[in-house]
């Protein structure tokens, strides 16, 4: 009787120990992916506020009025773009888009 009683007690603790060990692990992975979205939307949040910050200084936006007004701009077709490519002491020079 006092073996089965033993047997029986042991289970009993295994079976509670894996519950705790299931329940502990669920709540780790819950805990973690908050963590990673908190970190997510700090960042984004960072970001947002530098580009607000940037971007809402009337001085600068002045100063990019300024800047694009005073540069001549040319449009540029493609297909007359070319590409670099440096190979250890040459400069091989490529069109970009092959239109043939």
């Amino acid at each position: 009787m006092k073996k089965n009683l033993t047997v029986i007690s042991i289970i009993f603790l295994i079976i509670l120990t894996t519950i705790i060990k299931n329940a502990s692990k669920t709540l780790e992975s819950k805990i973690y992916n908050k963590k990673e979205n908190i970190l997510l939307l700090e960042r984004k949040y960072s970001l947002y506020l530098l580009e607000n910050n940037y971007l809402s200084s009337p001085s600068k936006l002045f100063e990019y009025s300024q800047d694009i007004e005073q540069k001549n701009y040319q449009p540029t077709e493609v297909i007359n773009l070319n590409k670099m490519i440096f190979i250890k002491n040459k400069v091989i020079i490529k069109k970009l888009i092959d239109n043939e």
